[in-house]
């Protein structure tokens, strides 16, 4: 069945209208809440920022890329995939700045137990998943390079044929389906989300527990406090849920014609092995080093970019950008070669 090109068009509008009401709505409560205080509203603004960026940390994009990509090579829906990954993330930031809230004297020296519990556990989920990720596009990408080094050697190879290749279910298609089912709907981003939010290892996510317990501590309400992680929420589900969408018209352009998806699968491809590659096993290794007290030169490098690893969203951001341009350029080059 071909989906109408309406339908996607109706959900972004349908999608950005419930992000953009949700954020509406968060900002109405937090100036009812803090019309009288410049510096509290400026507190607001801050977790909202927190939200805007802790979005594009390179783990958040690394996850929602490779899953887009590969829903829209299944012909799955994908828009709302960076949507779901944040809810599920938020919710973890949402639960604890409500203990926090709550119980702020009690509850702050079980705070740095926690963390170092959930941080392993949510250190060996994205890690993990990403390394599975980029194993399963391991083998995806050496069955599309074969594809086309066939084209390039047999100029016979036609569209047809090429299309018939790449939608093929074989031998390898069956070793790799159960990895596939972690996650096969939008909606399994949302534990997915919720497992990468446990460690609190973020300083944003740190922050904001801060925030939550200051204000505890000042006697604030415990409603009035939950506008901040409100506001975190709102802010990265704006930034999770664009990334999707984003990735998911510009894996649409690459996948209309056999071609241009065989030209599209193999540069993209490539570039999510290396950096689901190079994100997850930062993140392992950064948690061996931790837990073993590792050291030597090797492992001060380890822990140096582990440290830096909050800038490289932006860094994977441009890269993927920079790929979307230059394979729309390579490929009508290549095309008008062939």
């Amino acid at each position: 069945m071909r989906i109408s090109p309406k339908r996607p068009v109706k959900s972004v509008i349908s999608i950005y209208f419930f992000l953009i009401l949700a954020n509406i709505l968060a900002w109405i409560w937090a100036l009812k809440s803090f019309y009288q205080s410049p510096l509290l509203l400026n507190t607001a603004f801050l977790a909202w920022v927190f939200g805007l960026r802790h979005a594009v940390d390179a783990d958040h994009i690394a996850a929602i890329d490779n899953v887009v990509r590969q829903f829209t090579q299944h012909k799955k829906p994908s828009l709302a995939t960076g949507l779901w990954f944040a809810l599920g993330h938020s919710s973890i930031v949402i639960l604890f700045c409500l203990l926090v809230a709550t119980f702020a004297n009690r509850f702050k020296t079980q705070i740095d137990e926690f963390q170092l519990i959930g941080g392993t556990l949510a250190t060996l989920v994205s890690g993990s998943f990403l390394l599975i990720i980029a194993f399963i596009n391991f083998f995806i990408f050496l069955k599309i390079w074969k594809i086309f080094k066939d084209f390039r050697a047999n100029k016979s190879y036609s569209i047809e044929d090429m299309d018939n290749i790449l939608a093929s279910r074989g031998f390898l298609s069956r070793i790799l389906k159960p990895a596939f089912r972690m996650v096969s709907k939008e909606w399994h981003m949302l534990p997915l989300g919720f497992l990468f939010g446990l460690g609190f290892d973020t300083a944003t996510e740190i922050g904001l527990l801060g925030i939550a317990a200051i204000q505890a501590a000042k006697g604030m309400a415990t409603w009035d406090i939950m506008v901040f992680p409100l506001l975190f929420t709102c802010g990265m589900t704006l930034i999770d849920t664009t990334d999707s969408i984003v990735m998911t018209g510009a894996y649409n352009w690459a996948f209309k014609e056999p071609l241009r998806k065989l030209w599209y699968n193999l540069t993209m491809t490539g570039l999510s092995i290396f950096i689901a590659t190079v994100i997850g096993g930062i993140e392992i290794l950064g948690l061996l080093q931790e837990k073993f007290k590792l050291s030597g030169f090797f492992w001060d490098q380890v822990q140096e970019l582990q440290e830096n690893l909050g800038s490289a969203g932006f860094i994977i951001i441009s890269i993927f950008i920079l790929c979307w341009i230059s394979s729309f350029t390579i490929f009508h080059k290549f095309r008008k070669a062939t």
